[in-house]
């Protein structure tokens, strides 16, 4: 059996994501497949740096789509989200609502930001599950037979819907930007994930959160729960049957096309370890407002 253990890579590749607004023709359909399959609103940051190797990209979603239209893939995606909501109590998040309210928050802009969490709680497992897979079969593993494809009874809907406004580094006050600096600077990454720069998009708000997840992300409580969660994902993947005939030396194959040996598999580990965390993450900001 394959051995994925929790890994950062060292050095941190450099990221050429292709962003939604740039994609056209068959990319762009590809991305809105991508979404409605997944039940997203959103691409994420890892789809979009996968999508910079596109003979690697295609040849994924080609082996991965039928299992992310499964009951398998959204019930592991659902066992996920449980698990991280129902620990990140350990890391006593402060109630940050009634601390919103008295600064002039509204019980509309409240809501605003309970729906933009929602989008993240729900839509960042799938593309935890997906980075894990792609890791598992780049390193060698396969899926398991699949005997019979578990389709949705119906087709699948939005885990969660609504319009995100992304306020970009360039957007940002002075204020906000040190929060992105810092956040960049304790995470150890070079970029911002789409969950932080939506959440940006109420600064004050955004800032009081981060000031508050800020020291519980040195405690030793954290990255236990960073690690369970890392482990339940390739276990649940592991677990996920072949409906697509996805291979691995297909998709071995078709990452040595288009990059020098080992660049995707590094973009790949960087998600897969970091996208555990950012789910912590987030359940973190849900249970503030709870």
């Amino acid at each position: 059996m394959v051995n994925l253990p929790r890994l950062k890579p060292d050095p941190i590749p450099q990221l050429h994501p292709v962003p939604e607004f740039l994609a056209e023709g068959e990319l762009r359909a590809r991305y809105e497949d991508m979404k409605a399959v997944l039940g997203v609103p959103w691409m994420g940051v890892v789809t979009m740096c996968f999508a910079h190797y596109r003979a690697f990209y295609d040849a994924f979603w080609q082996g991965a789509r039928a299992l992310c239209a499964s009951r398998d893939f959204t019930d592991a995606c659902r066992s996920l989200r449980r698990l991280v909501e129902d620990k990140v109590s350990t890391l006593e998040p402060a109630p940050l609502r009634q601390r919103l309210v008295q600064i002039g928050y509204a019980e509309r802009e409240l809501r605003d930001i309970d729906e933009s969490i929602e989008i993240f709680s729900d839509g960042n497992f799938p593309y935890l599950l997906l980075a894990t897979l792609a890791r598992l079969v780049l390193e060698g593993g396969e899926l398991k037979a699949a005997q019979g494809i578990a389709v949705q009874t119906t087709p699948a809907p939005p885990r969660a819907a609504g319009t995100l406004v992304l306020v970009e580094y360039h957007h940002a006050d002075a204020s906000t930007r040190l929060v992105y600096d810092d956040l960049k600077k304790v995470l150890g990454l070079p970029f911002l994930n789409t969950d932080y720069r939506a959440l940006a998009r109420w600064p004050s708000y955004f800032a009081l959160a981060w000031a508050d997840l800020l020291p519980r992300l040195k405690r030793s409580e954290y990255e236990a729960l960073v690690a369970e969660i890392h482990e339940a994902a390739v276990s649940a993947v592991r677990a996920l049957p072949n409906y697509g005939n996805l291979r691995g030396e297909t998709l071995r194959l078709a990452a040595r096309s288009g990059a020098p040996e080992g660049e995707v598999l590094s973009v790949v580990r960087l998600f897969q370890w970091l996208l555990p965390g950012l789910a912590t993450n987030v359940a973190f900001f849900r249970a503030q407002l709870r």
